[in-house]
């Protein structure tokens, strides 16, 4: 079908200007001022904001964790994707120990077959990195367009990799233009902390959090950046909640490097106060855990220097019943939060609504900068001719609350119950196909594609 956006107010990161825009064939086939197409659908933007479909680089979709799986599947987290004005997700593939690429790999396509409503890519995390598994690396980047891989510095015996094979794999994904993403956390300090917590009888939720303080994801961060300046490879830190960590990103700066780093909303909105409530607690038992509020000050910064260039969500939610499995012990809550429907309302309403960054800003963080340096622009992430119609009408002064009664994702509770925003994602356009419209998804499972990514494009 054809669509006709009239006078919407068009943002990209680095443009906003008032124009139409007319979508056929699934792209962007023309932009500007009083368009004289006949469309089989006309939207009304005036006074609305139209911006490119979010890209949220960090969501974990039917994922096993702790002996057990996250809640939302691809059918159900993309929808909710959707809703909240997100087109694009990349999940994470899990290799098991002992096992191939390719093995998670056919895991991963099986969760995503006739399930996915939006558009999804895979990062491919290597947790058993050796000779047979470096070529199959090769593989992956050449042959299936998956280009980042995901390492873990922490969850020793299931996911983590040594310094040894981290460098190792960062030499096969350099030589091969690919990028390492990592989670940045001292595992083998943690791990202490826990076991001391627990032999002293500290069981709460609150103990989550003092078994993660700032050092273990600083030194990790540091560490990581070392190794990245050592091996020549292009890095992306996910999830960094902290000031200790940022400054390890400023450090690196010093010597001219250049590297990749995500935040996410619940690191930007919420302080560490969320964890003296009891059990109610768990439902921010994540990690890294919620930080302080010098830490949101000292990321919201760093979002406006370039230092921070992502906003995702690590969608990773749990039902109630399922953060039970941990009452009697922290350790055993599974880790994680629902977020993946409210990252760009969130982000516009506490960040662009309340001046902490410019609109341009929220556009780069949320679509353009992850299509950049995931290899998919600029087919993906911003609103030109010829790019994928993936796009967002926004109206910036709707006020709603959010609330477990009104949301989409697959979880009996809110993290954000109550919260009230101002601006409220209304139509989503997917590939030019009417996705949300009217409170209502309009797009069936399996209608989403895979999309194959090619290397990072660097980003100032």
């Amino acid at each position: 079908m054809s669509v006709l956006i009239k006078n919407g107010r068009l943002v990209n990161a680095s443009e906003d200007f008032v124009a139409d825009l007319f979508v056929e064939n699934e792209t962007i086939s023309a932009i500007g001022k009083n368009l004289d197409y006949t469309a089989d659908k006309i939207i009304d933007a005036s006074g609305k904001l139209v911006f490119p479909g979010g890209i949220d680089p960090h969501v974990h979709l039917d994922m096993p964790f702790m002996g057990t799986f996250s809640s939302d599947d691809y059918e159900t987290g993309t929808r909710a994707a959707l809703f909240g004005g997100t087109t694009t997700v990349i999940d994470f593939i899990l290799q098991t120990q002992g096992d191939t690429l390719r093995n998670a790999l056919t895991t991963w396509q099986e969760k995503s077959k006739g399930k996915a409503i939006g558009d999804y890519s895979y990062h491919m995390a290597v947790t058993d990195f050796n000779d047979d598994v470096a070529k199959e690396v090769v593989e992956m980047i050449e042959e299936e367009g998956i280009t980042s891989f995901k390492t873990f510095m922490a969850y020793k015996g299931a996911l983590m990799i040594d310094d040894g094979q981290m460098v190792q794999l960062m030499k096969v994904v350099e030589k091969h233009g690919g990028l390492v993403t990592v989670h940045a956390t001292n595992g083998d300090m943690i791990d202490s902390l826990i076991a001391k917590h627990r032999a002293e009888g500290k069981l709460s939720p609150l103990y989550h959090y003092l078994s993660q303080p700032e050092v273990t994801e600083a030194e990790a961060s540091a560490r990581f950046i070392d190794m990245l300046e050592y091996t020549g490879c292009t890095g992306y830190i996910v999830h960094m909640t902290c000031e200790g960590a940022l400054n390890a990103v400023r450090r690196a700066t010093l010597r001219n490097q250049h590297l990749f780093v995500e935040t996410c909303p619940q690191y930007l909105l919420v302080d560490a106060s969320v964890y003296d409530n009891g059990f109610e607690s768990a439902k921010w038992v994540m990690s890294p855990p919620i930080r302080e509020k010098k830490d949101q000050e000292a990321l919201w910064s760093g979002l406006n220097q370039g230092l921070v260039n992502v906003i995702g969500t690590d969608h990773c939610p749990f039902n109630w019943d399922q953060k039970l499995m941990g009452k009697d012990d922290f350790s055993k809550i599974p880790n994680g939060h629902p977020a993946i429907e409210h990252r760009m309302e969130l982000i516009f309403s506490e960040g662009v609504h309340k001046g902490k960054i410019s609109l341009n800003k929220f556009v780069e963080v949320t679509a353009t900068n992850p299509a950049k340096i995931f290899g998919m622009h600029p087919r993906k992430g911003s609103i030109s001719v010829g790019a994928d119609a993936d796009i967002v009408v926004f109206n910036p002064n709707t006020k709603h609350t959010l609330s477990v009664k009104s949301h989409h994702m697959n979880v009996d509770y809110s993290s954000y119950e109550g919260w009230e925003v101002t601006g409220k994602t209304e139509t989503v356009l997917r590939r030019g196909k009417i996705a949300i419209e009217d409170g209502e998804c309009h797009l069936k499972p399996g209608s989403g594609k895979f999309i194959a990514r090619g290397k990072t494009t660097k980003i100032l």
